[in-house]
């Protein structure tokens, strides 16, 4: 369950509240709104930026006694940084971590002046931190319990601001949710049956179409490229297709195509004992286009969207597809099988023919496709590669927005030489080099 988020004007002498986050800038002083909460702490505020106690670096916290009203003050630093939007997200997030500690269960949450870009940022970031994931585990004794953060008030003077920015967080926040919780579900229970009856509770929820294609109907639509990924497991495969149209009717839709892998074992190219349980992960790319498709709804944006997911596992068998394979996509074209821990591309192949029926405007396609992206960028940014300039920014562009960073990639013809087959149309593998790239795994004309 996602935080309870409200928004209220700032009044800190009727204000009663646990715990009161105040997020500052880099050198703080004592200003005119700043002078009642000094007041709550008695004076120790004044004191503390005084004697430099607290500078308002990033992520540095002080922590105060209140009085009666307000119990307690948390100080959270947003360092020097001209972004604020992206500084008040993260300290939201710090905040919500520190109150889960506390065991407060709610807390008001200032920062002066407040955009409702502000209001968003901070909502957001409060929801990321509050959030953790304990359906499996077992509750510690009573006396050892701390009650989660499960209600947070922004405090802003702007109504508009208010109003406009805590819908926005509250939508993002449930879309973030429920990413994350599918994420860190263990593959034995987030199954492709499980993500297909997700998408049918955000499709009742928000009146959205589903279709879910069975290994079946894959076979029918000669999805091979996908379905010699899902011949090692008994576990039925499952391409999922929701469609949100709240835009004009004839307005062609933006694709969102999500990598479903519920567990990556590598399949006959079995990856390393160690670290594989994180392969659990390799659904990601699905969990955050449910996500999004949560997030649209609630935002009841006037869009059209087609949320699109190709979900299995990769599994060894003793029917599970072998290396110098090969097996023929959708679209007709022979893919030689070089290396079967390269899946997630023969999944998306298929994945992305299809999203070709939508007539989609564009195609995104998020996917933890490649460890290799890693070795090139580390863990602070995401590949983003595509053949339209203007699209490839505006999704770095949305990307910096939400504090999620990325870096584009290239993707030039001198790649198609990696992946030329000596019997089939490609492989699926080039090799390490070049090898965040994956444009050869997708059909001619899909990229």
């Amino acid at each position: 369950m996602s935080l309870s988020l409200t928004v209220a004007a700032p009044d800190f002498s009727t204000l009663e509240t646990p715990l009161l986050v105040v997020a500052l800038a880099a050198g703080p002083t004592m200003s005119d709104e700043l002078k009642p909460i000094d007041s709550v702490t008695g004076g120790a505020l004044g004191r503390a930026l005084g004697r430099r106690d607290f500078r308002g670096g990033r992520d540095e916290t002080l922590h105060l006694a209140g009085g009666e009203g307000v119990q307690r003050v948390l100080f959270v630093g947003m360092g020097p940084g001209t972004d604020r939007v992206s500084a008040l997200r993260r300290a939201g997030a710090i905040a919500g971590r520190q109150a889960n500690r506390l065991g407060v269960g709610k807390l008001a949450f200032f920062a002066g002046s407040m955009s409702a870009d502000d209001v968003e940022a901070a909502g957001t970031g409060l929801n990321a931190g509050a959030w953790d994931f304990k359906e499996m585990k077992t509750a510690p004794p009573p006396e050892e319990q701390r009650a989660p953060l499960e209600e947070a008030t922004i405090l802003a003077a702007d109504a508009a601001a208010r109003d406009t920015g805590v819908k926005a967080a509250r939508a993002i926040g449930e879309g973030h949710s429920l990413a994350r919780r599918l994420g860190m579900l263990p593959g034995n229970v987030c199954t492709p049956d499980y993500l297909a009856d997700t998408a049918r509770d955000i499709a009742r929820r928000h009146g959205m179409q589903i279709t879910v294609l069975g290994r079946a109907e894959m076979e029918k639509e000669k999805m091979g490229s996908f379905l010699c990924v899902a011949q090692g497991t008994v576990q039925d495969p499952k391409l999922i297709t929701l469609e949100y149209r709240k835009g004009p009717k004839d307005a062609p839709p933006i694709a969102l195509v999500g990598k479903g892998l519920c567990f990556d074992s590598g399949g006959i190219s079995i990856k390393p004992a160690q670290g594989m349980e994180w392969m659990k992960f390799d659904m990601c790319g699905a969990a955050g286009v449910l996500g999004a498709m949560e997030a649209i709804a609630r935002l009841e944006l006037p869009v059209n969207v087609v949320g699109l997911i190709g979900s299995t596992t990769n599994m060894p068998s003793g029917e599970a597809v072998k290396p110098g394979d090969v097996v023929q996509a959708s679209n007709g074209k022979w893919i030689e099988i070089i290396n079967t821990d390269a899946e997630g591309r023969l999944v998306l192949a298929d994945v992305l023919v299809y999203a070709q029926r939508m007539k989609p405007s564009a195609v995104i396609d998020a996917a933890t496709l490649t460890g290799a992206c890693v070795i090139a960028l580390g863990h602070s940014a995401t590949g983003v590669m595509g053949n339209d300039d203007a699209l490839v920014q505006e999704v770095l562009d949305a990307g910096k927005r939400l504090g999620e960073p990325g870096w584009p990639l290239p993707l030039w013809d001198d790649y198609k030489e990696l992946i030329k087959s000596d019997i089939a149309d490609i492989k699926n593998s080039g090799g390490a080099a070049g090898g965040y790239d994956h444009r050869g795994a997708f059909p001619e004309g899909v990229r």
